[in-house]
């Protein structure tokens, strides 16, 4: 009898399960976001630790925060990490920082963990690709499948706030933090990937989390211009006289001279979307 198509976010949960129990062992590319974290979590129930292995890719372009959550929920559960440097940002393709950008990034990337599942005689690589990602620009999964990589949440059908439902449901703590790209995200396309402005990018970041901006944020760079993107829910509260003072000696503190507040709040993929006017409220320059 055929399985049915798993309607619920449990009943694809149980799909998941028995997907990586078909293959009998897996390598996951693990960044310690909340598809990753997820993905792991139930492999690692699934298969148990001597047949996962959740790699992470170190560079530039990754958050520390992120790499720290990722470290955390892989203690916490047990899931076996291997850490790996990633070198993308001396290819001259991916510091161009063309529209495809993110896939000279995942070639990298994926050109290292594949022999490490090979070598390991792990059966298939897979990513935390969700069914929800394919309504943006995705140029790295042409390099997922180049190089056989599978993406099981969407295979299967699971949206982000399904991951997210059962991530809570299984006490992951990542079920409720806001999604964070690779720093390279912030930079428009055509301006050079650096780490120098990566640098200054997450400085940002981490000091407007450290002044209690909450939520989806992103710190979009335009030269010595910080243009500053929070969630609706939090725009009003940043927009008082004290919450502007305090944006912008946030932002300034990571080295940029003038801040703006995008006062259509944050949009993921805001970059892909280049013929939209711009709608800014500056906070003032140094």
């Amino acid at each position: 009898m055929p399985m049915l198509e798993p309607r619920t976010a449990l009943d694809k949960e149980l799909a998941l399960m028995e997907w990586m129990r078909s293959h009998g062992s897996v390598l996951i590319g693990f960044s310690g976001g909340v598809d990753s974290a997820y993905l792991a979590c139930v492999a690692l129930d699934a298969l148990g630790p001597e047949h996962v292995l959740a790699v992470i890719g170190r560079s530039a372009s990754y958050p520390l925060e992120q790499w720290t959550r990722a470290r955390e929920v892989a203690d916490q559960f047990g899931v076996p990490v291997l850490e790996l440097d990633t070198d993308e940002i001396n290819d001259p393709r991916y510091a161009a920082n063309p529209t495809n950008r993110c896939y000279f990034c995942k070639t990298e990337l994926w050109s290292r963990l594949v022999p490490v599942a090979r070598a390991r005689g792990l059966a298939v690589v897979v990513d935390g690709t969700n069914s929800d990602d394919g309504r943006d620009h995705r140029p790295g999964k042409g390099a997922a499948v180049e190089h056989g990589v599978r993406s099981p949440l969407a295979e299967i059908g699971f949206t982000k706030d399904e991951i997210r439902a059962r991530s809570q449901a299984r006490g992951i703590p990542t079920w409720s933090q806001p999604s964070s790209p690779c720093l390279a995200s912030r930079l428009p396309y055509g301006t050079e990937v650096t780490p120098l402005r990566l640098g200054k990018v997450e400085a940002a970041e981490r000091a407007l989390r450290g002044i209690g901006v909450a939520g989806d944020l992103r710190v979009r760079y335009y030269g010595d211009t910080a243009r500053v993107e929070v969630s609706l829910a939090e725009l009003a509260r940043w927009r008082s006289d004290e919450g502007r003072v305090a944006l912008r000696a946030a932002v300034q503190s990571a080295g940029f001279e003038t801040v703006e507040l995008d006062l259509r709040g944050f949009r993921s993929g805001s970059l892909n979307r280049a013929n939209e006017q711009p709608l800014v409220e500056s906070l003032g320059a140094v």
